[in-house]
């Protein structure tokens, strides 16, 4: 690490929570003659990159710092340079500096700094609204907020696999959610498609996350926890509300699937341009009934398999009385090949936007792993 490196580090590290930006920005300014410094986040829609400051949103598709959202790389344009900001694949947004240094060293050093950007502000978010209010377009529903503040994130890469998972409509999504947990030799991973409306539908997904965090937490097998968190949804609501599940445990030495299906939202495999159902052993959503025992189901993934989680929101979005799922998910899901997971989940949303011809009625999730095989030099969990 360089001298300037490290001191834009101690920098970005020892700034207030609100002035991280404007002390990066002076820096930036001391060491390398840089005068305008920005920070823009991606918004809940992953439509729009909008500034910490007064400038206008970035929407455009074609704009260089979509080019760097997208491919996680240095772009310079007309002097401007747009730098990745994010951190252990999740990808937080863009930081655009000017006029951008002539210098190879430069450009290296300037990618690093805002990697450390991206690390510190996933590290105070918890701690100010700054951060989170700025990256909205319009106000969240109280159920939306309270969707998007349990989930792990919005992608993850490992030396094993890629993930990524999106919620709509973004901004008033209810009872459709998503959760996952790795620790280096295991990945679990839940989509959760909720049932109800507004704020009881948000608390009944949150309580089944919440239980069944509490017993992945305490090493139960993955029917057991589904188990748990069925008794905890219905000693709560006593079989008047239940929720559908799809929990997952994938061993990441081999490639070994296990799951359990409660109801579930739909497993789609896609592997050699090829699209197919996986089939699954149905069993009751959780909470729907007292003491239900649920069953586990193996499955071998080859290395580059693509897995798609959708909920009922993406099979049954309708227009013009055909329903998407029919007419135009597997098609679109094939031309999804060589997106990584976060572009292919956000393709496939937008494609499902344009074929209602607006933003979504009911809630839908869409999650895509793909297991990029063994990697028995890949050190410790990153």
């Amino acid at each position: 690490m360089s001298e300037a490196e490290a001191r834009a580090r101690r920098i970005v590290t020892d700034a207030p929570t609100d002035l991280i930006v404007d002390r990066l920005a002076a820096e930036l300014r001391r060491t390398y003659g840089i005068t305008d410094t920005e920070l823009y986040q991606v918004d809940y829609r992953l439509a729009e990159l909008l500034p910490l400051g007064g400038d206008e949103a970035i929407a455009g598709p074609g704009h260089p710092a979509w080019h760097a959202f997208d491919h996680q790389e240095p772009i310079v344009a007309d002097g401007t340079g747009w730098f990745p900001v994010g951190m252990r694949g999740e990808r937080r947004g863009v930081l655009r500096v000017a006029p951008m240094p002539d210098d190879r060293d430069a450009r290296r050093e300037l990618d690093t700094i805002a990697t450390v950007l991206g690390h510190e502000l996933a590290a105070v978010t918890s701690t100010t609204d700054i951060y989170l209010t700025t990256r909205r377009s319009r106000r969240l529903t109280l159920a939306a907020e309270m969707q998007w503040e349990m989930l792990p994130g919005r992608s993850r890469i490992r030396p094993s696999f890629s993930l990524a998972g999106q919620l709509e409509p973004a901004y008033a999504v209810r009872g459709d959610s998503f959760d996952w947990s790795d620790d280096g030799h295991r990945l679990w991973l839940a989509v959760l498609n909720g049932f109800g409306e507004g704020v009881a539908a948000a608390l009944l997904t949150s309580l089944a996350t919440y239980a069944l965090r509490n017993a992945r937490r305490a090493g139960l097998p993955l029917a057991d926890q589904a188990a748990l968190a069925d008794q905890a949804i219905y000693a709560q609501h006593r079989g008047g509300q239940h929720l559908s599940v799809l929990l997952m445990e994938l061993d990441l030495a081999t490639g070994t699937l296990t799951a359990v299906d409660a109801g579930s939202p739909h497993l789609i495999r896609l592997r050699g341009g090829e699209v197919a159902q996986q089939t699954l052993d149905k069993q009751f959503p959780l909470g729907m009934f007292d003491g239900t025992d649920y069953r586990e189901q193996r499955f071998q993934l080859d290395r580059g398999d693509r897995l798609f989680v959708v909920s009922d929101g993406v099979i049954d979005a309708t227009a013009d009385r055909i329903r998407y799922g029919e007419s135009a998910l597997d098609r679109f899901l094939r031309r999804t090949g060589p997106l990584e997971p976060l572009d292919a989940v956000r393709s496939l949303i937008g494609d499902l936007r344009a074929f209602v011809a607006g933003d979504l009625v009911d809630d839908a999730v869409v999650v895509c792993l793909d297991w990029l095989g063994p990697q028995p030099d890949a050190g410790p969990a990153q």
